[in-house]
């Protein structure tokens, strides 16, 4: 059997450890993407020690490990960052450049999946009229199915409705997400299927999602043994509501009723595990990885994102969670090992983006950090412009980091465009934080730095705005407590990336790979046509 070695382009650099086979035989029954919602790279090593064999461990141990896998685009937000990892390509192309974003025609605020064409299936809420349809180019699980005369099934699942949809693609079987508040149910989109099957049914009958909600939220071990974080109750993390300290236990049973009732599931270590439980019901309930067919299963871990938001990435909150992940992915591999077979399933498993240490928290470490107010920053452009020429108001939106200007309001009243930008750049480069301010026309000219590639990258005319604000590293836009992501910095943009399973050996590479070539790698593994946007570094064979 001929080796065949695989490489980037970019670097001609050779992953001496992980060979893919030719054999029709070799092909995985089931490809699983896994994507860890707010996952650091750091995360793997931080709390390595108290990992188990079976977990992180084990597809460290048996796959090959990507240790400087990167998204070369910004904004760095949930949906962009599933939907590059399966389109192999980034939102100049596919055109999904955030969660929401503010569309310059329709003039209006738009989320990523919304569609109401579409109505929703497994209850009467509006949380089911969703869809793919505003990504414009195919992922690598609809050329899965393409490629397979639209035989197997391509599901996709996560607490986070986008992150369910944009994997699964445009062709697939099904799209499953959470509605917690009152409902706590899996439901889904009529996009896809006309009602629920009935392993989605017994599962939500089965009061899954409440019994998770019946006990505190305490330590996985000792808390006195968590000594990968800061001290437990601090002034840089959030509260739930109803809460007087950041500090463990967390009541969630006392809490849920003022926390959104089932909403609290999303924000708790055991959103992760209720994912597992329903992922693992999936492959049952689809009879995956069964047929002569090669099935998809992408799953996102969402949890972990609302953790990280509300206690920042030096917690104990952060620590404990990422322990108890780690035996959900021990659990759900050892799951897979039973169900497919060892030797019969392929495994990858990447995060949608990192996030930045909380500013707050740095500042007393005497790093340089702080908080940008984007709103003070809108409203002064507003009251210059107008004190001076009297325009009434200049800043039609400013959102994920970026300034859309009123062009009908400059033209109406006759200003130089030339002068309007010179004196809006001027202006919120006068604002502490602030590194830089990338004027997208300008940058199509020919871009001369790391980051403009970036905001090119993740560009989309109708959808973004013509100014992008580029904070200092260590800053964020408008948050006291906790963390976020979005910029371009390396805490944002450095995620893990491993592959397990059919096909792939132990290996690993610290070489620089862009995300974008997770689609066209799992392309070449099962021998299908890479997504018809990819333009990442594919894998080669030889």
């Amino acid at each position: 059997m001929k080796n065949i070695i695989f490489f980037l382009l970019t670097f001609s650099v050779f992953f001496t450890g992980c060979k893919l086979k030719e054999s029709k035989q070799q092909e995985p029954k089931l490809i699983v993407g896994i994507v860890i919602d707010q996952m650091r790279y750091d995360y793997l090593t931080r709390f390595s020690d108290r990992y188990s064999e079976n977990g992180f461990k084990r597809l460290l141990k048996n796959g090959f490990s990507i240790e400087n896998a990167y998204y070369n685009l910004i904004p760095t937000y949930t949906a962009v960052g599933h939907a590059s990892i399966y389109t192999g390509t980034t939102p100049d192309n596919h055109g999904i450049i955030s969660n929401n974003w503010y569309d310059k025609f329709l003039k209006k605020t738009i989320y990523c999946v919304d569609d109401d064409i579409y109505r929703t299936v497994g209850n009467n809420s509006d949380a089911g009229k969703k869809s793919p349809s505003r990504m414009y180019t195919t992922t690598v699980t609809d050329q899965l199915h393409l490629a397979q005369n639209m035989n197997g099934k391509t599901i996709g699942i996560a607490i986070k409705d986008r992150s369910a949809i944009l994997p699964a693609g445009h062709t697939a079987n099904a799209a499953y997400w959470f509605h917690g508040k009152q409902k706590g149910q899996w439901i889904s989109s009529n996009f896809y299927m006309e009602n629920l099957p009935n392993w989605v049914t017994d599962f939500n009958n089965s009061d899954n999602a409440n019994n998770y909600l019946k006990t505190p939220w305490n330590t996985l071990y000792d808390i006195n043994t968590y000594t990968n974080s800061i001290i437990d109750n601090n002034l840089f993390e959030g509260k739930f509501k109803g809460e007087t300290a950041t500090s463990f236990p967390h009541d969630i049973p006392n809490l849920k009723v003022t926390n959104g009732n089932f909403d609290i599931l999303k924000g708790i270590p055991a959103g992760n595990s209720f994912t597992a439980d329903f992922a693992k019901a999936a492959i049952l309930g689809e009879n995956l990885g069964k047929s002569e067919f090669t099935d998809f299963l992408a799953v996102s871990f969402s949890s972990t994102d609302y953790i990280g938001h509300q206690f920042g990435p030096a917690s104990k909150e952060i620590e404990d969670t990422y322990l108890r992940l780690d035996k959900d992915i021990a659990d759900l591999l050892s799951f897979l090992d039973k169900q497919i077979g060892r030797n019969k399933y392929t495994v990858f498993l990447t995060a949608d983006h990192g996030a930045v240490n909380v500013p707050r928290y740095l500042t007393d470490q005497k790093i340089p950090s702080g908080y940008f107010d984007g709103d003070a920053c809108g409203s002064i452009l507003n009251a210059y412009f107008k004190n001076t020429y009297e325009v009434e108001k200049i800043v039609e939106n400013y959102y994920n980091a970026q300034l859309q200007l009123d062009e009908n309001t400059i033209k109406e009243y006759g200003l130089n465009a030339d002068f309007v930008k010179e004196k809006v750049i001027q202006i919120i480069k006068g604002f502490a934080g602030v590194q830089d301010v990338l004027v997208i026309k300008d940058l199509k000219k020919g871009t001369s730095s790391a980051m403009e590639e970036k905001a090119i990258n993740g560009y989309y005319y109708s959808r973004s705005g013509d100014y992008f604000i580029i904070l200092k590293p260590g800053w964020i836009h408008d948050q006291k407590k906790g963390t976020t992501h979005g910029s371009g910095y390396s805490y944002d943009t450095h995620v893990p990336l491993i592959f397990m399973g059919t096909g792939i050996t132990h290996g690993s590479s610290n070489q620089m790979v862009n995300i974008r070539d997770i689609a066209p790698t799992i392309s070449t593994l099962i021998n299908i046509s890479f997504p018809n946007g990819t333009t990442g570094n594919p894998l080669r064979f030889e």
